[in-house]
């Protein structure tokens, strides 16, 4: 029987507006149409995951309590318009890290693919059949090493990763204009896979 897929979507520039280290709910501001598009994904019964680099907190300019108000703030948000987030999942390390609690080579920092190994453990989910949107280019090789499909969206930092792709063998699906164009993309395959779970 089929395993169950998920959409992983990087945080920042994807679902909500670039803003160097986000350490307020103050801070927090959708992207236009982010919210539809997650909507969409949670009607199917799709898990829909976060999957963020918050070295901020290693370099000491907010706390992993700062982030979970943050990731409260965007859950608020998301639930006007009918759309929730299933689970968050983050890297706080950094290598050169002000914090020598936080100061570590990890294997969950994006472009690594730790968190996704996580997520897909913890949540029963199988990485080949699931999608993963960013706008950087660490999101995309995180995505390539797990076995997710990946799609690059131009929001955020997207622009300007747009063309690195086509020197660096990676599983790109798609580049996007947005989440809204993305999730678009991907919902025919969520649906396919659904129907084939249900068949076995």
């Amino acid at each position: 029987m089929p395993g169950r897929c998920a959409l992983f979507l990087d945080r920042d520039g994807v679902l909500i507006e670039e803003a160097p280290y986000i350490s307020s709910p103050n801070q927090v501001r959708l992207l236009s149409g982010a919210a539809e598009a997650v909507a969409r994904v949670n009607r199917l019964g799709v898990p829909v995951i976060v999957i963020t680099n918050q070295s901020g907190i290693a370099r000491g300019l907010f706390t992993e309590a700062d982030l979970v108000a943050v990731h409260r703030r965007l859950d608020e948000l998301l639930a006007r318009e009918g759309a929730h987030i299933d689970r968050y999942y983050y890297c706080p390390h950094h290598p050169a890290a002000a914090r020598t609690e936080y100061r570590r080579a990890c294997a969950c920092r994006k472009p690594a693919p730790g968190l996704l190994h996580q997520a897909a453990h913890e949540m029963s989910v199988e990485l080949e059949h699931s999608f993963f949107i960013g706008d950087r280019m660490s999101d995309i090789q995180a995505a390539t090493a797990a076995g997710c499909s990946a799609i690059l969206v131009r929001t955020g930092h997207g622009q300007r990763w747009q063309h690195a792709w086509q020197t660096i063998p990676l599983r790109l699906a798609l580049i996007a204009e947005n989440l809204t164009q993305a999730v678009e993309y991907c919902l025919p395959y969520f649906v396919h896979h659904h129907s084939q779970a249900q068949a076995a």
